[in-house]
């Protein structure tokens, strides 16, 4: 009774980021339910999370559902994390296979409730993480030294975090196949502009070439860490 009580002092402001209209209203009811927050934004997309976040310095809690219109994989929260590194971060999926939860946390984030669970859940994920600690769901088995993959995708992971925001925004560009000059027109920048950002994004990952680098982007994506459907 007394941690509950605890937890129901005004916090600071809160973030749902959710593009099902229902999911997002649904988690900003378990959010007024589980802790007095000041405000709790929502935001369908990254990029208005992004905006939220940058409005905001107070939001000190982030739901965040992964799969959204505008990001590829983990790219979405490694770019939250670079964008606001103080605010706790809780992945609310309904992909929570054990990879899934184990490289979400090696990306950043401080923890992980099933879309599916039950408000007394994320009751506990919020106590844990405003206790310093990460949160994981009942029966998580941590899959890091299973086989060889987990390495890579560590290693992956680690890499991309060092990316700043325009500079991710720019690989998930190339991933899609778009040379300099399509990636300056959609993104309203110079070429040259362009050319010095994927320099600076082969440094960091430690590659020589655009292909080398989209190969380490997709140890990031869902379709790596994923149980294989057969």
């Amino acid at each position: 009774m007394q941690e509950r009580a605890t937890s129901q002092i005004a916090v600071g402001n809160a973030l749902v980021v959710d593009d099902h209209p229902l999911f997002c209203d649904a988690l900003t009811l378990t959010l007024r339910s589980i802790a007095s927050f000041s405000e709790i934004h929502t935001a369908g997309t990254l990029e208005q999370a992004l905006e939220a976040v940058t409005g905001d310095p107070k939001i000190e809690m982030i739901i965040l559902d992964l799969n959204l219109p505008d990001v590829n994989g983990l790219d979405g929260l490694i770019r939250l994390r670079n964008a606001t590194p103080k605010a706790a971060i809780v992945i609310a999926s309904s992909m929570s296979d054990n990879r899934m939860i184990s490289r979400a946390l090696q990306a950043g984030a401080n923890g992980f409730v099933p879309k599916q669970a039950q408000r007394a859940v994320f009751q506990m994920a919020y106590d844990t993480v405003k206790a310093g600690q990460s949160f994981v769901p009942e029966g998580y088995i941590d899959p890091n030294g299973q086989n060889g993959e987990g390495g890579n995708q560590e290693d992956a992971l680690q890499r991309l975090s060092t990316l700043t925001n325009q500079q991710a925004r720019i690989l998930n560009l190339i991933c899609e196949g778009k040379l300099n000059k399509q990636i300056a027109y959609d993104l309203s920048i110079a070429e040259t502009t362009v050319k010095a950002h994927v320099t600076a994004i082969m440094r960091k990952l430690g590659v020589h070439s655009r292909t080398q680098a989209v190969l380490i982007a997709q140890e990031a994506n869902f379709n790596r860490v994923l149980p294989t459907l057969e």
